[in-house]
């Protein structure tokens, strides 16, 4: 499957939408990827690389149970991203990314464990995924990007391609 995120931005953009970004295992790339697009400054508000738990915690909101129970690599976690970027950002939908991206396990979760959510007016979306099939870090971080994009894509009404 391709993405073609320049039809995500424009179908954004055509029902007066926003985005902005949360990403911990990312550091950066989800966000790199949409403004790559010329015009992207039109939808996107910005992002946050959160990286460690007191980023998560006190500049997004992560209730500070949800990364104590299972550290930050969780459903629970990512969904608290996505809301978190959406409020402080003032934007329609964010975007969030957490997870293992290696080499080494995290707090016992095995690499590739990552979470993508969304979270817009009509509610959030989250997805686990298992990337241990993936590769090395940077092909776990660049399938997550895919991931997140595409789960945004979804929630947005535009088909990849």
């Amino acid at each position: 499957m391709t993405l073609d995120v320049g039809r995500v931005l424009e179908r954004l953009l055509s029902t007066g939408s926003t985005v902005a970004v949360a990403e911990s295992l990312t550091g950066g790339l989800v966000t790199a990827a949409l403004t790559e697009v010329p015009g992207a400054s039109r939808v996107v508000r910005g992002g946050v690389v959160a990286y460690v738990n007191d980023v998560k915690h006190e500049i997004l909101g992560v209730a500070g149970e949800a990364l104590a129970v299972d550290g930050p690599v969780s459903a629970e976690v990512a969904t608290a991203l996505a809301e978190g970027v959406r409020r402080r950002m003032t934007a329609t939908f964010g975007v969030a990314t957490t997870g293992v991206a290696g080499p080494d396990q995290q707090d016992g979760h095995p690499v590739g464990e990552v979470y993508v959510a969304v979270a817009g007016p009509d509610g959030r979306v989250v997805r686990r995924l298992d990337l241990s099939g993936a590769g090395d870090r940077a092909a776990v971080r660049r399938a997550t990007v895919v991931a997140a994009l595409s789960l945004l894509a979804e929630v947005v009404g535009e088909e990849p391609g």
